[in-house]
């Protein structure tokens, strides 16, 4: 049996990693609560541009921290109301499509993203897909660290995560397909036999045409 696998943010959805966690910092037990994590992430704000435009990994360790001291009861209970409120309403017209074509082919579906898992696990089951790799807190004594558990899902570890999850189920990566709408996930793309462009950025969209990857459009 092939594996699709699917980059989330940008190829599935309009939002990004920023937007659930600032939706956690700002519904704190407290307002005052709230009004501390706010602060803290606006002091993290100028690493995370830097962060961002060069290392996937560290933005997504920098990021993560606004969750340190948050309860695991307070990150589930707020998961559904997170997905219904800012991921649910940004997912692209086309996703749940695009997804459905990787089933009716028997295909094990997998949302890959450096997003919560919990998160994820939540619009996995809204769009039928089977499985996720997705970033996970630590907790300790029932609380958030603000620290990542190893590996972290971000950049070219994908390909890595990917090679791993296809060779625990049997997958042949040459049959499989992989599906993003950005350049820096090459890496993730290149290790599948067919990779397709969503959405893409001008890199991608330029690399796409170049080795005639399809381009798909769901927004």
């Amino acid at each position: 049996m092939a594996a699709s696998y699917f980059d989330v943010d940008g190829t599935l959805i309009r939002t990004n990693l920023v937007h659930p966690t600032l939706y956690y910092v700002l519904n704190q037990n407290t307002p005052l609560h709230s009004l501390a994590k706010l602060g803290g992430a606006l002091v993290k704000a100028p690493w995370l541009a830097w962060a961002e435009t060069r290392d996937r990994r560290i933005f997504n360790e920098l990021l993560f921290t606004s969750y340190g001291g948050m309860s695991e009861d307070r990150l589930v209970g707020l998961a559904v109301e997170t997905f219904e409120r800012v991921i649910k309403p940004n997912i692209y017209p086309g996703a749940r499509d695009l997804v459905q074509t990787s089933l009716d082919k028997g295909h094990d579906v997998v949302l890959v993203s450096g997003a919560l898992d919990f998160l994820m696990r939540l619009l996995a089951e809204h769009l039928g897909a089977t499985d996720v790799i997705a970033n996970r807190l630590e907790i300790k004594d029932r609380f958030a660290t603000g620290k990542l558990l190893r590996p972290v899902v971000a950049g070219p570890e994908k390909s890595r995560l990917i090679r791993d999850h296809a060779k625990g189920r049997g997958h042949d990566l040459d049959e499989c397909f992989a599906y993003s709408d950005s350049y820096s996930d090459v890496p993730m793309l290149s290790i599948v036999g067919h990779p397709a462009a969503v959405n893409p950025d001008r890199k991608l969209s330029l690399l796409a045409n170049a080795y005639h990857w399809p381009i798909i459009h769901v927004d």
